[in-house]
C-alpha cells in the first residue's frame, strides 16, 4: 500500500499552494494525497440556529474539498477527501493517524512567528504535535500582498 500525504485544506491561497506541493511530492513516489478539511463546529447552544450553522459549515467544507479534489483529479495523482469536524490541528493529527501518513503539508499566510505563537497558527502548532514531518508552504507572493 502506498504511503499517504495529508494536506490541510481550507480553500485559501496558501492552502492551494500546499495542495499543489503535496500533489507534486505524491507524484514523485506514488503516494496518495489525503485532502483534509478540518472544521470546528461549536457545541450546541440550544435552539434551531445551531443545526443550521452546522449544516452551513459542513456544506462549505464539502464544497471547498470538492474543488480541491477536482484540482487533484486533473493531475492523475491518487487522492481521497477526509472531512474532519474537529479543530484544525486535532483534525490533521487524527487524519495522519487514520491514513498512516508519512508527512503533512499545510500552507501559511506568512505571519510573523511571534504572531503564530501568540495566536496559535495551525502550522506553528503542528510543528510541535505532529507525529510525522510537517512541510509548511507559503502562499504565493501575489496572495500575501
Amino acid at each position: 500500500m502506498p504511503s499517504s500525504i495529508v494536506v490541510g485544506f481550507d480553500g485559501s491561497a496558501c492552502a492551494l499552494a500546499a495542495l499543489d506541493k503535496a500533489v507534486e511530492l505524491a507524484g514523485l513516489d506514488g503516494s496518495r494525497v489525503v485532502i483534509v478539511f478540518a472544521f470546528e463546529i461549536p457545541a450546541a447552544y440550544g435552539g434551531g440556529e445551531t443545526g443550521e450553522y452546522r449544516r452551513a459549515v459542513r456544506e462549505i467544507a464539502e464544497q471547498s474539498a470538492a474543488k480541491a479534489a477536482e484540482r487533484v483529479a486533473k493531475t492523475g495523482v491518487d487522492y481521497e477527501v477526509d472531512l474532519a469536524p474537529e479543530r484544525p490541528v486535532e483534525g490533521l493529527v487524527h487524519a495522519i493517524e487514520r491514513h498512516d501518513a508519512s508527512m503533512v503539508v499545510v500552507g501559511t499566510h506568512g505571519e510573523h512567528p511571534l504572531a503564530g505563537a501568540i495566536l496559535g497558527s495551525v502550522p506553528h502548532k503542528l510543528l510541535h504535535v505532529s507525529p510525522v514531518p510537517v512541510l509548511v508552504v507559503p502562499a504565493p507572493r501575489a496572495a500575501t500582498s
